[in-house]
């Protein structure tokens, strides 16, 4: 009885001892599933926080890679600005090489229509000696035809009506023979002087060197002697046609 008491009081005692022992585990269990509980509110905040993070990283992505592609799309438009601006400038620089072209193409045209000049006025001024020599010779002939003429008077008293007319033809002829000689006057006079200048200036081409802008000062000089013989042609032609319709109403009259 005594043991089975003890053993009673042993069995309590145990009891009394395991149960503060047991409810100070279901405490820190307790305690440590809290922590863990805030532990996992706190990580779940966090991969709230993280996925909201990432949701703007991700938008942000999205309107970089618009921006991209705005960026791709203006690079895109400036390429072709670049290239239609590179083909513009390859016209205008094809526009530039023909217009050189064209400008050595006159300046061509210029020295040859100067070459041509000179020759032509090498050419006047051999005309112009021709026509000397022919009018030394139209005074000879004249000389001629006025011994003839004295002839021919000798023997009017035999050929009267005949001489009649001859005279007529002689004095027509006179006129017209004054006519020349006047002309020849005037040529002498009024073109010598610019033929001489002529000569001058064609020797100053075939003794020196110029340039183009000498050979523009010598055609400025050579404008005044070609406005002169110009101007006699004119005067001549007046003075022929004048002569011409002399000669030709005196005729109408004797008729």
């Amino acid at each position: 009885m005594l043991v089975m008491e003890k053993q009673k009081k042993t069995k309590g005692s145990a009891i009394k001892v395991v149960t503060p022992i047991y409810q100070a585990d279901n405490k820190k269990l307790a305690t440590k599933l809290k922590l863990a509980n805030i532990e996992i509110a706190f990580q779940n905040g966090e991969k709230e926080k993280r996925a909201d993070e990432l949701i703007i990283a991700n938008k942000e992505l999205a309107y970089q890679d618009q921006e991209k592609e705005k960026r791709a799309a203006e690079l895109i438009i400036a390429n072709k600005e670049l290239l239609l601006r590179d083909k513009e400038s390859e016209k205008k620089a094809d526009t530039l090489i023909i217009a050189n072209i064209e400008l050595a193409y006159q300046n061509q045209e210029k020295e040859k229509r100067a070459e041509e000049l000179i020759i032509a006025n090498k050419e006047l001024v051999f005309q112009n000696q021709e026509k000397e020599k022919r009018a030394e010779e139209l005074i000879i002939a004249n000389k001629e035809l006025a011994f003839q003429n004295e002839e021919k008077e000798k023997r009017a008293s035999e050929l009267i009506l005949a001489n009649t007319e001859l005279k007529k033809a002689e004095e027509s002829h006179k006129e017209y023979i004054l006519g020349l000689e006047e002309i020849i006057f005037i040529t002498s006079h009024k073109v010598r002087q610019p033929i001489t200048q002529i000569q001058g200036i064609s020797s100053l081409l075939n003794e020196t060197i110029v340039t183009q802008e000498e050979i523009k000062e010598i055609i400025q000089f050579l404008k005044e002697p070609i406005k002169s013989l110009d101007a006699f042609t004119r005067e001549l032609t007046t003075y022929l046609c004048q002569l011409q319709s002399k000669l030709e109403h005196k005729n109408d009259e004797d008729i």
